[in-house]
């Protein structure tokens, strides 16, 4: 005769509360190794959002923070009725998409060719050699940038006019057409290497038998990046993806400050040069606030927007 064992915790609330307690119990050493890491988060990066009250203040230097006029929404208002701020926003989403289009696609690309590379010696050497513009300032690759595109002495205006392509070398630096371009591909050339590097990690994962089952089945190299890798490593692109949309907003602003210029002004100037220009240099750090806490409400809502679609999609998601 079988005895039915009856669950005395029939509340799923109650059985999730156990759960955790017993995952908490089984961690506890990873718990108390990240409790200095959230601290120092807690310190340095929300602690200073009590700084946004200047967003709503007309904030004087020489006063305490919490002795100022308050002005209400004021700052906002005067942010969106300037027709600078409004181009500036197109700027910066439209070079921010090309840097997110054409970093993941070079990023994924890179890695996919690079993980065919048999000669180790080799792979590693291309690895290191694509990932080291990385660690470069931004002033120095943005030199050899307005090298290479001078109209004088630029390689790329001499390979033109060797090759009977255009007749005379082209200012790129004066003509709007080609700034966000140059901005795209700067950013590609300086990240490609560094990006495929998560990529190149997640590959690893894969289970070798998936390759030896397409290769059995007459699968070659291509098929298999297609069908397998591309696959294996669909979880990782979507949480880049994800981050990646999130940070849509930061267009940058070493590379377009540097490379900028009066000619180019109305492509080239975006959020983080709007914050300089009309407010920290101006003291107006309020209006300054209030567009940095414009940039943070969008990153967070976009976040919040991508995250949902790849949980009704049914794919990996942050949270």
């Amino acid at each position: 005769m079988e005895l039915e064992v009856k669950d005395i915790n029939p509340n799923p609330e109650i059985k999730t509360k156990n759960n955790l307690m017993k995952n908490m119990k089984k961690q506890k050493t990873l718990i108390l190794m990240s409790i200095p890491f959230v601290i120092y988060t807690f310190i340095f990066n929300y602690t200073p959002l009590v700084g946004w009250l200047m967003a709503f203040q007309k904030f004087k230097p020489a006063k305490s923070l919490f002795n100022q006029t308050w002005c209400g929404l004021d700052q906002f208002k005067i942010l969106f009725s300037d027709p600078n701020f409004i181009k500036v926003i197109r700027n910066t989403l439209c070079m921010s998409l090309i840097n997110l289009t054409l970093g993941f696609i070079c990023s994924i690309g890179f890695a996919l060719l690079l993980n065919e590379v048999r000669l180790m010696l080799a792979k590693k050497f291309v690895q290191t050699i694509s990932y080291l513009p990385h660690f470069l300032s931004w002033i120095i690759v943005t030199g050899i940038v307005a090298d290479v595109l001078s109209p004088e002495t630029g390689i790329i205006n001499q390979i033109l006019v060797g090759l009977h392509i255009i007749s005379q070398p082209i200012n790129f630096f004066a003509d709007t057409k080609y700034f966000w371009g140059i901005v795209g591909l700067t950013n590609v050339w300086k990240e490609v290497g560094w990006g495929s590097i998560i990529y190149l990690a997640a590959i690893t994962s894969i289970n070798p038998d998936l390759y030896e089952a397409a290769e059995i089945d007459g699968a070659g190299r291509f098929k298999k990046m297609l069908h397998v890798t591309l696959p294996g490593i669909k979880s990782t692109i979507f949480i880049l993806l994800i981050m990646n949309i999130g940070n849509i907003v930061n267009a940058g602003f070493e590379v377009q400050y540097l490379l900028g210029n009066g000619l180019v002004q109305d492509v080239s100037q975006t959020i983080d040069i709007f914050v300089l220009k009309y407010g920290i240099s101006l003291n107006n750090y309020s209006l300054a606030t209030a567009a940095g806490i414009f940039k943070s409400v969008i990153s967070v809502t976009l976040i919040y927007i991508a995250n949902r679609f790849a949980k009704s999609a049914g794919e990996e998601r942050l949270f």
